[in-house]
């Protein structure tokens, strides 16, 4: 009875696991004549095409450093080989994301698994017994994250007990997935190979969260932590040698406060630094609770930390509009001329 009821199970579940999420690429098409059409148009549309401008601007600009920013959930959802790209092509110099964006996607998928499309409207108790676990539409199988969470605890093993910044923990995890990982060219592995450092200020919050926990407790006497406040004063540094600095912000909260943060860290530490000269936010967020998933663009600029002379909002769902902005840099290709700035080399490790 018992087996029965298992292989019911396993085949209700891989029924509902059947068709993959296929992530965008900006390369296969030119998003240029559409942003040239809504910068004619109004409303959201011209909001996306002058953010549109502004990118290309930054990434014109041989001065400009980009930081991307991004929040929520746009990696299962079908960017993540958008963002890979922007690493690739030199669109970008560092990152700061969610955990989940980092491990639960884009390390997840570098072991070979995958997310599935699924239904906001599906019995969620079913899912639970399933061991599925859903993000809206998007359906990931939940062994598959532990197996993840294992995978952390293992490199974690690996390495010399001693505090890490997120930025160098992500760093040994592209490192492993250059001879582990059985889907390479991930984020991660890229940014890598590239020199681009990845941070994660909430790390802990996300599958590295669990497969941490598990180090520390099969190693007691002798195991890594993270060190949040040494993150900061990493991405400080790299704002101060940076110099004119411009954000691509995917969604909102901790990753844009962070990076925003960055100026008046510098400001505290007596250094002479400019405010960001460039930034894009694409966000769903309202900004009447004073919030806006951590300000707006020009209320961040009276705190100091984002000129208003160059910025735009677009108030849209990211995975509707990033990719067209994306593609239309792409194809503009003022990537080719840019500088790599390989930030990952100012630090030892």
């Amino acid at each position: 009875m018992t087996q029965n009821l298992k292989a019911v199970t396993a085949d209700e579940k891989s029924k509902l696991l059947t068709r993959e999420v296929e992530h965008i690429d900006i390369t296969s098409f030119d998003a240029r004549p559409i942003i040239d059409a809504m910068d004619k148009m109004s409303f959201t549309s011209r909001d996306l095409a002058r953010a549109a401008d502004i990118y290309n601007e930054m990434l014109a600009d041989p001065n400009c450093s980009i930081f991307l920013t991004i929040a929520g959930s746009t990696s299962a959802g079908g960017c993540m080989q958008l963002y890979a790209d922007l690493v690739k092509h030199n669109m970008v110099d560092a990152i700061v994301a969610t955990g989940a964006t980092i491990v639960d996607m884009d390390f997840f998928e570098a072991l070979g698994f995958k997310h599935y499309h699924g239904s906001p409207d599906v019995d969620d108790r079913q899912l639970r017994d399933l061991y599925i676990d859903r993000i809206y539409d998007t359906l990931i199988d939940e062994e598959q994250l532990q197996a993840c969470d294992h995978s952390i605890a293992a490199i974690a093993d690996s390495l010399e007990p001693r505090p890490y910044s997120s930025r160098e923990f992500i760093r040994e995890m592209g490192r492993w997935c250059v001879d582990n990982a059985r889907k390479h060219e991930s984020l991660i592995e890229l940014a890598y190979k590239h020199d681009v450092p990845i941070f994660c200020p909430a790390f802990t919050d996300s599958s590295a969260g669990f497969g941490l926990v598990v180090h520390q407790e099969r190693n007691p006497d002798s195991h890594l932590s993270m060190d949040s406040i040494r993150d900061f004063r990493e991405l400080t540094e790299i704002k101060i040698q940076a110099g004119t600095t411009g954000l691509l912000m995917i969604g909102g909260g901790v990753p844009k406060n962070f990076t925003q943060d960055t100026v008046v860290c510098a400001e505290i530490l007596g250094k002479d630094v400019d405010m960001h000269k460039y930034a894009v936010q694409i966000t769903v967020a309202d900004s009447r609770d004073g919030a806006c998933s951590s300000s707006t663009l020009k209320e961040a600029c009276s705190w100091g930390k984002v000129d208003i002379a160059r910025e735009q909002m677009v108030f849209a769902e990211a995975t509707s509009v990033l990719p067209l902005l994306a593609s239309d840099a792409w194809h503009r290709g003022h990537w080719k001329q840019r500088k790599p700035r390989k930030f990952s080399t100012l630090f030892k490790n």
